[in-house]
């Protein structure tokens, strides 16, 4: 029962797995999700809207993105220090289109290679039949890279725009082109490429290199119990065989059965220490595992750190002063977005003055001023409002200056910038300045009808009054 419990131990792959499948249904669904007519996460050039979980926001507003960009890097920052290359190994999309590809589609569907963990041996393609399986293997997964290329553009443009710009294709060839373009990377990348984008191309395994501290949680093979494979200097030492490696060092438990390096995806000799190719999959723990549960041992490739495994200091600290302040500045950065998210204005409007800065006109015994502006205002929200405005002029001046146009509420539809020209008059006598014309502070609050507390801006500007003796 002993033997049977080590061997079952650390199940990774099967784990992850299920994790790749969930990561998948989340990326399909979610652009499908809605709230309100608004998507958790859309970033949408055509129509110039932001929507983050289920609130628009206009392209004026995006001084919301560094935040989320900032949540992006400090959290797989923080994910690195904590947990190494985990994220390549359990969310990348690298990685879960070719274990897609490799162990689903060649593997258990065409029978194309012969067995999961074997990731080394490539197949023999001297066999016809293994040409034609290679060639519906490649034809299953454009397939699937087109799926995953509209998933992708899912976020960019809504799935309900983009199946009706997809039926008329010709009209929206930029869409087209960025999807060819995708899929074509995608079959390159996967079929081709492989794990040599992991190794070569990506830089975060440069980046992850500063990251690391003696604490980092990676897949880690234990010399203490398995013996010296590699020497200091990463060359390997003359270890052939079960019996070398014990007559170098007694106490060694590695078999040399190399389970560990033909089940690695990216072609790594675990064993050799700490390399910016793992991904962290956790593959060979799998294999070893399995191997030494057969003997009744424990795995000699573990999930652990330096500083528990190498210099057997102790136990891993996972929360430790390094990984406390990326919480603090995570949660920091989330207050913020949440802070600043809460400043959305439901009506954005920009206030312009026209190039003349007034006109005057007598009617009986007094003159009429008159200034004109330009409202350009934007209703964010989803239906259809009418809107209005006051004046608020300085203190003293309270209805000397009124709206003479438009003299009634006009309606904004959603997501359409409206242009309003407005005049503002008065037929009192403001200041007294015979030596240049007055201006005059004034605010601009306007507002929903119906929603005079919720969907209000105020807006600075100025009134121009003449010198007196352009009224005499």
């Amino acid at each position: 029962m002993e033997n049977q419990n080590i061997e079952k131990a650390s199940p990774w792959r099967i784990k992850r797995y299920y994790f790749y499948i969930f990561i998948t249904i989340v990326a399909l669904v979610l652009p499908w999700i809605k709230v309100n007519g608004n998507h958790f996460f859309l970033l949408s050039f055509d129509k110039l809207k932001l929507h983050l979980a289920f609130v628009q926001f206009d392209m004026q507003e995006l001084y919301l993105m560094p935040f989320i960009l900032m949540l992006l890097f400090l959290g797989i920052f923080g994910m690195t220090v904590m947990g190494g290359r985990v994220f390549c190994g359990w969310a990348c999309p690298q990685t879960i289109f070719r274990v897609i590809y490799r162990d689903l589609i060649e593997t258990k569907l065409l029978g194309l290679r012969k067995r999961i963990k074997n990731k080394q041996q490539e197949p023999d393609m001297s066999k016809p039949e293994n040409k034609v399986k290679k060639v519906i293997a490649i034809l299953i997964w454009t397939f699937l890279a087109f799926v995953a290329a509209a998933d992708f553009m899912w976020y960019f443009v809504p799935p309900e725009d983009f199946i009706a710009y997809m039926a008329n294709p010709s009209e929206h060839m930029v869409l087209v082109g960025g999807m060819l373009i995708i899929v074509v990377f995608l079959v390159y990348d996967i079929v081709r490429l492989k794990e040599d984008f992991c190794i070569y191309v990506c830089p975060y395994s440069r980046v992850q290199s500063v990251l690391y501290d003696d604490h980092t949680v990676m897949a880690i093979y234990d010399p203490h119990r398995g013996g010296d494979i590699y020497d200091q200097d990463h060359n390997r030492l003359p270890s052939s065989s079960q019996k070398e490696i014990q007559e170098r060092q007694e106490y060694a438990e590695c078999t040399a059965c190399e389970s560990c390096v033909t089940v690695c995806p990216t072609h790594i000799d675990i064993r050799k220490g700490l390399q910016l190719e793992c991904i962290n999959c956790l593959e060979c723990v799998d294999a070893c595992t399995t191997v030494m549960g057969k003997l009744g041992k424990e795995s000699l490739v573990r999930w652990s750190s330096d500083y528990e495994v190498i210099d057997q200091k102790g136990k891993t600290k996972l929360f430790r002063t390094k990984i406390i302040a990326y919480i603090v500045l995570l949660i920091g950065v989330m207050i913020a977005l949440g802070i600043m998210s809460t400043k959305k204005e439901h009506m954005l409007l920009n206030v312009n003055k026209e190039n003349r800065l007034y006109s005057i006109k007598k009617i009986d015994d007094k003159y009429r001023v008159d200034n004109a502006y330009e409202f350009l205002l934007q209703n964010t929200k989803s239906e259809k409002m009418k809107f209005y405005f006051e004046i608020i002029p300085p203190k003293g001046m309270e209805g000397k200056i009124i709206i003479a146009k438009p003299s009634k509420p006009f309606t904004v539809v959603p997501g359409v910038k409206k242009k309003k020209i407005v005049v503002l008059r008065t037929t009192e006598r403001l200041v007294d300045n015979d030596r240049a014309d007055t201006v005059i502070p004034i605010t601009i609050r306007a507002f929903a009808l119906g929603h005079e507390d919720k969907i209000v801006v105020f807006r600075n500007s100025t009134f121009t009054y003449p010198r007196s003796d352009l009224l005499k």
